[in-house]
């Protein structure tokens, strides 16, 4: 999506600041669009001219929030670092506000493709690569064996 105007750009913004707003107050079952517009002052095409669904709507809602980055510490223990890293993802998503928007995405992201697609792109797919980088450097380190798989290991 490419915003062409401030003005546009801004109204993107409190769109989906009311879709998350009303998702943390309703859940994303009972989230509308109307309730969305509504609460966002604009009318539901406006909406629908962004996002095609409700589902599209939420997941770029959710995904447009700026989590804590969940980069790996390289403190020369792999092991820790590791450790460190699942904790700090952990507590992200069981935390409000971002763990139980993040919840409801991965539940749309059951039925609908795009947004399993989506989430896989914005998030995962990233955080992969990360993990990757700090496996790939505790190799080099000599902090695992030089025949490790990554790849098998992130599959795991």
């Amino acid at each position: 999506m490419t915003d062409r105007s401030p003005a546009r750009a801004d109204r993107t913004e409190v769109i989906r600041q009311a879709a998350l707003d009303l998702a943390l107050e309703v859940g994303f079952n009972r989230l509308s669009i109307e309730a969305v517009a509504a609460r966002a002052g604009v009318g539901k095409h406006t909406i629908y001219r962004r996002w095609p669904s409700k589902g599209a709507l939420f997941m770029d809602a959710v995904l447009s929030v700026n989590p804590p980055a969940l980069e790996y510490p390289d403190t020369g223990d792999v092991e820790a670092d590791l450790r460190t890293q699942v904790h700090a993802a952990i507590d992200l998503v069981g935390r409000p506000p971002f763990g139980p928007l993040y919840r409801a995405l991965l539940g749309e992201a059951q039925h609908d493709p795009a947004i399993a697609a989506a989430v896989n792109e914005r998030f995962i797919a990233p955080q992969t690569q990360r993990t990757i980088a700090r496996l790939e450097a505790a190799r080099d380190q000599g902090q695992i064996a030089e025949e490790f798989d990554l790849e098998l290991a992130m599959d795991m």
